[in-house]
């Protein structure tokens, strides 16, 4: 498959990096060589010097045969323009980055495939959505619905006084069947548990668990309920503004924002929520609006390192639910590491919604989970795959694989080493990302 990716931002890079580690053609054009720097050295992917606009660069980078363009730069209008020009230079499939929710409204949807333009993306929005699903379901620090509801992902810190401190895989504990731990991640390190590992304090567990089973898991990982009614956000941009447009109807909004113009914006686009035209960096200003009040602090500003410490600083003030968007990859771990809450990265978010469409017909979805360097994998097992030949025992599949649970006739259930998967089931399985090619032999 050869791909083309216009703009070398961080969202482009990222993405053009994950795909250079699958058996694929990458291409990778920007403006600024300064942005493209050794890429091409360091990773299977050619990189160009260009205008993503330009009809001969994008003849040059060989758009004609390519199977996907994606345009990505920051810029809408770009995106756009560099889309309908490949598509009429034979571009099979195209995908823009767009910063205009009317276009994703499902009505428009036609309007934009006769025009050449075949998926938008808005990562703002994707962004926005997982601070609304942590803001609900507000004891873990992740969660996710999987097959559509059938099972959860539920990502949890463990504290002292959970009932599964210190007990090891093997000892029989986990296996009441009614939620699983697929993965642990201890400090930098994500483990696939086997018989002899146990869980410790301070760890991230990865579970997997049928709705109904929620609250056991809940009471076993120690983890008490708390309603989130005040909540303040500290930064006014798109993923505060459709975030909180959302939540205000169930929640007390407030949004910190030093800009003036973009104040007034807000109080147009979301008249429910207090806006506040401060500095959410100054500590006075926090306590005046009653961050010792508040039962969750959203920081989402520009600034990666604003948004740690303003979480840090959350914490200080006995802010139980923090959660940062964290742009600079690098500052992730560091991030965790100092305990502030949830930590989002909208680049690798959109990067995960573009990869799940290059893979396989027997994959549904892809769900990509940042803290861990890992994704979530939501497989169809077709009529004489090997999956459907053995018990999950048996199989033999690769190391940093762990099957969670499986989707039969709707109902979402948890395996064991005993279980057989038959054809047509929906596999969850949770994987190292380079895994994932290596997995889908086994579902052809």
């Amino acid at each position: 498959m050869r791909i083309v990716i216009a703009g070398a931002g961080e969202v482009g890079t990222h993405l053009a990096k994950l795909l250079s580690r699958e058996d694929m053609e990458i291409s990778l054009l920007d403006e600024l060589p300064e942005r493209l720097g050794d890429l091409s050295a360091n990773y299977d992917m050619l990189t160009k010097v260009g205008n993503p606009t330009s009809i001969h660069d994008l003849r040059e980078i060989g758009v004609k045969d390519c199977d996907l363009f994606i345009s990505v730069t920051p810029h809408e209008t770009e995106n756009m323009t560099a889309c309908l020009i490949a598509n009429s230079l034979g571009a099979k499939r195209t995908l823009a980055r767009i910063d205009n929710y009317e276009y994703l409204l499902p009505e428009n949807k036609k309007f934009f495939e006769n025009m050449g333009l075949n998926h938008l993306i808005y990562p703002e929005v994707l962004a926005a959505n997982e601070i609304e699903e942590s803001l609900r379901t507000n004891w873990m620090r992740y969660h996710l619905h999987l097959c559509q509801g059938a099972l959860e992902l539920c990502i949890v810190k463990v504290r002292s006084g959970a009932k599964i401190l210190g007990r090891s895989f093997a000892s029989g504990v986990y296996n009441h069947g009614k939620y699983r731990i697929v993965a642990i991640k201890r400090e930098q390190e994500t483990i696939i548990p086997r018989g002899q590992d146990a869980v410790q304090e301070g760890d991230m567990v990865y579970c997997m668990c049928p709705k109904e089973n929620m609250e056991f898991m809940r009471e076993e990982l120690g983890k008490s309920k708390r309603e989130i009614k005040n909540v303040i956000f500290f930064g006014g941009g798109r993923i505060a503004r459709k975030a909180a447009t959302e939540l205000t109807e169930e929640m007390n909004i407030k949004i910190i924002e030093k800009d003036r113009e973009l104040c007034n914006i807000l109080s147009e686009k979301v008249p429910n929520a207090l806006i506040i035209n401060s500095d959410g960096t100054d500590m006075d200003v926090l306590k005046e609006e009653g961050i010792q009040d508040a039962d969750a602090f959203v920081a989402v500003t520009e600034s990666s390192e604003a948004n740690i410490f303003a979480c840090l600083a959350a914490k200080r003030f006995g802010v139980r639910k923090t959660i940062a968007e964290v742009e600079n990859l690098d500052y992730i771990p560091m991030a965790e590491g100092l305990d502030i809450g949830t930590v989002l990265n909208k680049k690798t978010i959109a990067a995960s919604y573009i990869y799940q469409m290059l893979l396989d017909a027997s994959v549904r979805g892809v769900h990509n989970l940042t803290s861990a360097d890992a994704e979530i994998v939501e497989f169809y097992a077709k009529e004489g795959s090997l999956i459907t030949r053995r018990k999950v025992k048996d199989m033999h599949l690769p190391s940093e694989a762990n099957i969670g649970g499986i989707v039969r006739a709707g109902e979402g259930v948890l395996v064991n080493g005993e279980t057989q998967i038959i054809a047509d089931d929906l596999v969850v399985v949770f994987c190292k990302s380079h895994v994932i090619r290596n997995l889908e032999r086994f579902f052809k």
